[in-house]
């Protein structure tokens, strides 16, 4: 094994009162054998004499056994550990290696998602690493064995956290999930909540979710709400983050939401990512660079390249005329694919940075590798990543956009007016927030498919709850992802 940066091994580690918590839990007796199924630097296995961790960074194992000189720690990968011991234990706790899909691949991730799969947990390749390895430390529990971790807060609303709360709760008889706002690890843009669960060889039709302004160092069950699973799987999409709101907010929510009057976004319009260029500095121009090159207008289209530069309300020819004064780079290359190359075209293609752009994968993967795709003049442009509240600018201009901004594209005109009239209320407002998931560094994030589910309430629902509890819910929502309310 080598030494890993930080990151890469996704080595944060517990606070001291966090752990003696999580292990004070999850032992119950002398004689109960602890694992730690990424130990680090052994801080969980000190905390209990008779433990086991596994590590797979040799520096950090040196560590762990200096630290708990009583304990057994082996130096391996944890899923290639997993599969192929016959160790069995009764408790389990720790804080599992918070590493994205990006940097979790090779043959690490097929063993993890082989081994998830073969115990009934079918994970997706965009999962990242801690959700399966809590499935594969589940699977060497005892019955009746109980495991405590620190979770990244993404549980309470990513897809693929799903498969491990169904594990969860097909395979344990108490299953707990504790919201704690401020952050446990205030170095890093990650929330973290917390993951009790009892009983291992039993079941539960119900999570137990608790929400806490601050971690507290205790053994007493703090206030729970019990969440129904198959209200969880279907009212909510498997997403856990709506119990963070009072439960008149959410019962309204979730019945505006169902009513027959009211739309869905995806009802209404098509919402997409923008086109993908492969070499954004070369297909864009400023309009002098356009003048020098001699490039004929009728292959250059106006474009968003980002969202900084959308107005408010509206983007209108005169906006744009602004971008072109101040030679901005907003003129898209936009040739189509039969179209009749002019000289001074080909010559800018045939460049050195020509040469090298058509050789990159998005480029070598299109025909002709110069005709950008899915170029598209949308009704709406929606930014995806937002600090008070996702923004929808309507497309006066008839420009084009990067996959930096959604694209929206209304299926009826009379749709329009339902869109402008509703977007900027309170309950659109909350339902942006509640569909769509935190981003370090305050940011909401909608993804095409969360911006879909946005509800445009019937007008005969816009009452159930006041404009002022409306509000409080949003501003609750908002304080959870860190956005510093002005």
């Amino acid at each position: 094994m080598t030494r890993l940066s930080q990151k890469q091994a996704g080595a944060y580690y517990t606070p001291n009162r966090v752990v003696s918590n999580l292990v004070r839990w999850a032992v119950r007796d002398e004689s109960d054998r602890l694992l730690d199924p990424s130990c680090g630097d052994g801080r969980f296995i000190a905390s209990h004499p008779n433990s086991v961790g596994v590590e797979q960074d040799t520096e950090a194992v040196a560590v762990a056994k200096e630290r708990a000189p009583g304990g057994t720690v082996h130096e391996a990968e944890f899923f290639a550990w997993a599969a192929r011991t016959h160790e069995r234990f009764e408790c389990a706790a720790g804080n599992p290696p918070f590493i994205r899909y990006q940097t979790f691949k090779g043959d690490v991730r097929r063993r993890a998602l082989e081994l998830c799969a073969s115990l009934g947990a079918k994970f997706s390749g965009l999962t990242a690493s801690w959700a399966p390895f809590l499935v594969a430390t589940a699977s060497l529990l005892k019955p009746g064995g109980r495991m405590a971790f620190v979770v990244p807060a993404s549980i309470g609303h990513a897809p693929y956290a799903a498969p491990l709360l169904d594990y969860l709760v097909e395979h344990f008889d108490d299953v707990r999930i504790t919201a704690i706002r401020r952050k446990l690890f205030p170095e890093l843009s990650e929330d973290c909540w917390l993951l009790h669960a009892d009983g291992f060889g039993s079941s539960t039709t119900e999570l137990c979710f608790s929400v806490l302004d601050h971690f507290k160092p205790s053994a007493a069950p703090c206030e729970t709400t019990l969440v129904p699973v198959h209200e969880w799987r279907g009212s909510w999409s498997r997403r856990l983050r709506p119990y963070l709101l009072p439960a008149k907010v959410r019962e309204a929510y979730r019945a505006a939401a169902s009513d027959a009057g009211s739309l869905r976004f995806g009802d209404i319009a098509s919402i997409g990512i923008g086109y993908v260029s492969g070499a954004n500095d070369f297909f864009h121009f400023r309009p002098s660079e356009a003048e020098t090159w001699s490039i004929p207008s009728r292959l250059l289209h106006p474009t968003v390249r980002n969202s900084r530069v959308l107005p408010d309300g509206d983007l209108t020819v005169q906006t744009v005329d602004g971008w072109r004064r101040c030679d901005e780079p907003m003129m898209l290359l936009r040739i189509p694919k039969d179209a009749d190359l002019p000289r001074n075209v080909l010559r800018y293609l045939d460049t050195d940075r020509g040469r090298q752009v058509r050789g990159g994968y998005k480029c070598r993967m299109r025909t002709p590798w110069y005709s950008v795709p899915d170029v598209q003049v949308p009704d709406f442009f929606l930014t995806y990543m937002s600090g008070r509240a996702p923004s929808l600018v309507r497309n006066s201009a008839a420009a084009t956009c990067t996959n930096a901004v959604h694209s929206v594209r209304v299926r009826a005109r009379k749709s329009a007016r339902r869109i402008i009239e509703g977007w900027d209320t309170p309950f659109v407002r909350l339902s942006c927030e509640l569909e769509g998931h935190p981003l370090g560094g305050g940011m909401l994030k909608l993804e095409p498919r969360e911006a879909t589910k946005i509800v445009f309430p019937a007008p005969a629902l816009a009452s159930e709850l006041s404009a002022a509890e409306t509000k409080e819910a949003v501003s609750t929502m908002r304080k959870w992802r860190h956005y510093a309310v002005q």
